[in-house]
């Protein structure tokens, strides 16, 4: 069979391949995270991988497909908590919702290739694109399941912006005083809000009591 570019020529070298894909994807996320994705670069990524470029796109392809493969790694440990949450149902989700969402963005374990792959979104059309598939696939998606409402992707995404706005604002941007909140303040101002986006009324706000 025709080798592809970039392929393990021994059985040695391709036991060796995973530890070399890991290795392209840590340098992948710190390239992303410093550079942005317009500068950041595949021979950047080798380079700080210790591997040919070649072996970059025999694993992942192109750029883009590198910034993919290292954005779900940095959303795999939400998507799998958020699927557990989700599966608990509507009530009460908007405060364990909030308090999860808070909860990865305080881990600097878990905010620091967020932040990669949030600033990489805000400052380019192909990782903005990147980002919100993913989003919608594997966090929006999970718990709009759980609402029982026709509208109900719309009231995930509502309660979504709510998030992530506060994460932007708080994490990327560092606005005060938002910034340095204490985390279980805004659970409590937020809760709320993401919960009536969730499964509260829909109609004009004007419409709504004062709270509601």
């Amino acid at each position: 069979p025709v080798r592809r570019r970039g392929r393990p020529a021994s059985a040695g070298r391709a036991a060796a391949g995973e530890a070399a894909r890991d290795r392209i994807l840590a340098s992948a996320r710190a390239e992303f995270a410093e550079r942005g994705y317009d500068k950041a670069s595949i021979r950047s990524i080798a380079r700080g991988a210790e591997v040919d470029p070649a072996l970059v796109h025999h694993y992942f392809g192109t750029k883009e497909q590198v910034f993919e493969a290292a954005a779900e790694v940095s959303f795999a440990p939400a998507a799998e908590g958020l699927g557990r949450l989700a599966a608990r149902g509507p009530d009460g989700l908007g405060e364990e919702l909030v308090r999860f969402f808070l909860g990865v963005w305080e881990n600097p374990a878990s905010r620091a290739p967020l932040l990669a792959v949030v600033r990489s979104a805000l400052s380019n059309e192909t990782a903005a694109r990147i980002f919100r598939r993913m989003v919608a696939r594997q966090l929006m998606a999970r718990v709009a399941r759980r609402l029982d409402a026709p509208d109900r992707e719309l009231r995930v995404e509502l309660a979504a912006a709510q998030m992530v706005g506060v994460a932007i604002m708080r994490y990327v941007l560092g606005i005060e005083p938002l910034a340095s909140a204490d985390p279980e303040d805004l659970v409590a101002r937020l809760s709320p809000a993401v919960q009536h986006h969730l499964t509260g009324p829909a109609g004009p706000v004007g419409e709504h009591p004062r709270g509601g």
